[in-house]
């Protein structure tokens, strides 16, 4: 027993020299290996950035397929079923930058928690909903719900940047753009196989799974919230009478653009006072909701954000106009409608898969406004009995704006908002998107009367024709875009890292 005592302490004696003898190169490599990881961007925050960003659009698309079942279902009228677009549309337009300016404040967690309970609510209330102003109530809880997705998963990507030093990959930026924006063409494939399966309250209880998903995604990878914000060692509070003069001026506005009639003028007349006051109040305040000083001079981002209406517009008036169409003027069922869009939703995924890397924003920009042209002039060629081939090609034509103008548009806010206002920034784009929403739901109505037939449709597609022409003439014009990317001088200067606001550099990788 004492020799194997003895040669078990030689051993450990061997093992301790040869311990102390490792190259220092080698702990050296180890310690660097280390300081990378640390370095490198949290990727545990992926999945639930991606499932609350995909909440917002996938449902607003799903829903077009469920307008005809619903109305049936309930005797309404398009009419009314517009309403169940038109009440998410309402809720997210303000909601989104309401929401995104109380992350820039206190942080993403537990507004992301509180958003995927209202969405669990909202696909709760629709699938027990008994008329159809029950399931509206739930197009509003759910747009409310899923307000924070987005502007917080912009925040994480911008707060990984502070905490690394570095710009987070490009590839998130992209992985986030297929997420928030070409996943919402999934919504009428999607809403047309639930369909299928279980009818149309399907498309509203599908929430519920993606909710309990949300919940334990953000408890548990979402980063705790530190203290709230401060400037000048004061904590920054919300600034409540400018966003409730914000909402106080969307919702004449958005209430108009559903259904513009000359006896509706004193809708116009309230959001012009509403504005006003909310100029007042915005230029007044210590730490004004949206900063108009700084907004009204950052000419690229007002750009991009009239970029955003506009192929708004185009995008769904596509996605609602034409999909009922397939239904009315086509005669398929909604199951089929659904499927005739996944074309759209697969060339949308590729386009943005291979470009995404790449931060340069104005090629995409130009290359998506021509196909926006071509995609348009398509329509003009579908008759009542087209062959399922031209369908099928006009699907794959919209998909290349899909994928490449919102990623472009998601990059450019990216790179030309303050990044201390980062979540109320993204969520201004979402806002001017359901703007162009509006828009083109308010087109959707007047072009198509009773039933959405082709005569309604080539009016839409002559409609959509200008609109297209519109954004390409304002992408060509607008020489800014030149500086995002590699062409151009995309990167801020270095930070001196005396602010944690302060912008880091903005390289592409």
């Amino acid at each position: 027993m004492s020799a194997r005592l003895d040669r078990f302490a030689r051993l450990m004696r061997r093992r301790t020299t040869a311990d102390a003898d490792k190259p220092a190169a080698d702990k050296a490599d180890a310690d660097k290996a280390d300081a990378d990881k640390g370095s490198a961007f949290d990727r545990r925050l992926l999945a639930p950035m991606m499932l609350g960003s995909v909440l917002n659009p996938v449902n607003s698309s799903i829903i077009s397929v469920s307008l005809v079942p619903i109305g049936a279902a309930f005797g309404a009228p398009p009419s009314q079923t517009a309403w169940l677009v038109s009440a998410l549309y309402l809720a997210t337009a303000i909601g989104q930058p309401v929401v995104g300016r109380m992350i820039d404040l206190y942080g993403p967690r537990r507004l992301f928690l509180l958003g995927a309970t209202l969405t669990g609510i909202a696909g709760l209330i629709g699938l027990l909903a008994p008329n159809l102003g029950m399931l509206i109530v739930s197009r509003v809880v759910l747009g409310f719900g899923t307000c924070a997705g987005y502007p917080a998963s912009m925040y994480l990507i911008r707060s990984e940047a502070r905490r690394t030093g570095r710009d987070s990959p490009a590839g998130i930026l992209a992985a986030l753009a297929v997420a928030n924006q070409t996943v919402a063409v999934v919504g009428p494939p999607l809403g047309g196989l639930l369909i299928g399966l279980g009818g149309w309250r399907t498309t509203f209880a599908v929430n519920i799974p993606l909710a309990v998903a949300g919940l334990i995604l953000g408890a548990r990878r979402l980063p705790k919230e530190g203290p709230p914000a401060e400037r000048g060692g004061e904590r920054v509070r919300l600034d409540l009478p400018g966003m409730a003069l914000f909402a106080a001026m969307l919702v004449p506005l958005l209430l108009f653009l559903m259904a513009p009639r000359a006896d509706r003028w004193y809708l116009p007349v309230l959001m012009a006072l509403a504005a006003a006051g909310f100029a007042v109040r915005e230029l007044r305040a210590a730490e004004p909701f949206i900063d108009l000083r700084v907004f009204g001079g950052n000419a690229p981002l007002l750009l991009t954000y009239g970029r955003a209406v506009l192929t708004a517009v185009v995008s769904y008036v596509f996605l609602y106009g034409y999909t009922q169409w397939l239904q009315d003027g086509r005669g398929l069922t909604a199951s089929q409608a659904g499927l005739a869009q996944l074309p759209l939703f697969l060339t949308g995924i590729a386009v943005s898969s291979v470009t995404g890397r790449r931060a340069a924003v104005r090629g995409k920009l130009l290359v998506g406004g021509v196909a926006q042209l071509v995609a348009c002039g398509l329509l003009l060629q579908l008759q009542p009995h087209s062959a399922v081939w031209l369908l099928i090609a006009v699907a794959l034509v919209f998909g290349v704006p899909q994928g490449l103008n919102n990623l472009a548009l998601q990059n450019a806010v990216y790179h030309q908002a303050d990044p201390e206002r980062m979540g109320s920034s993204a969520g201004l784009l979402r806002t001017f998107f359901y703007l162009g929403a509006m828009v083109a739901s308010s087109a959707n109505g007047a072009f198509f009367g009773a039933r959405a037939d082709t005569g309604g449709l080539h009016g839409l597609a002559w409609f959509m024709l200008a609109v297209a022409g519109l954004f390409l003439t304002v992408t060509v014009v607008d020489r800014s875009l030149g500086r995002i990317g590699p062409d151009g001088d995309s990167s801020d200067p270095p930070s001196d890292s005396s602010s944690p606001h302060e912008p880091q550099q903005r390289k592409a990788r």
